[in-house]
C-alpha cells in the first residue's frame, strides 16, 4: 500500500511540474513585442511560399534568414 501511495505522489508531482513547463505558460509570462510579432508574420509569409514536400530544407532556411535580417531569434 505504501508503494502505491509513493508512486501516486510521484506521478502527481511530475504532472504538476510538467504543467508549469508548457510553452503556453512561458508565452503568458513573457509577452511578445509588436516588432517580433511583425517579423514572425513577415517571415512566415515569405517562407510559406515554399512547401515542405517540394522544397525540403529551403523553407526553414528562408525563415531563419528572414528572422536574422529582422534581428530576431527564430
Amino acid at each position: 500500500m505504501m508503494r502505491i501511495s509513493t508512486l501516486l505522489t510521484a506521478l502527481a508531482v511530475t504532472l504538476a511540474a510538467s504543467a508549469l513547463a508548457t510553452p503556453s505558460f512561458a508565452q503568458r509570462s513573457e509577452g511578445m513585442s509588436s516588432g517580433r510579432a511583425s517579423s514572425i508574420h513577415d517571415c512566415n509569409a515569405q517562407a510559406g511560399k515554399f512547401k515542405q514536400y517540394v522544397w525540403g530544407d529551403y523553407e526553414i532556411d528562408k525563415y531563419r534568414a528572414c528572422m536574422a535580417q529582422h534581428h530576431q531569434e527564430e
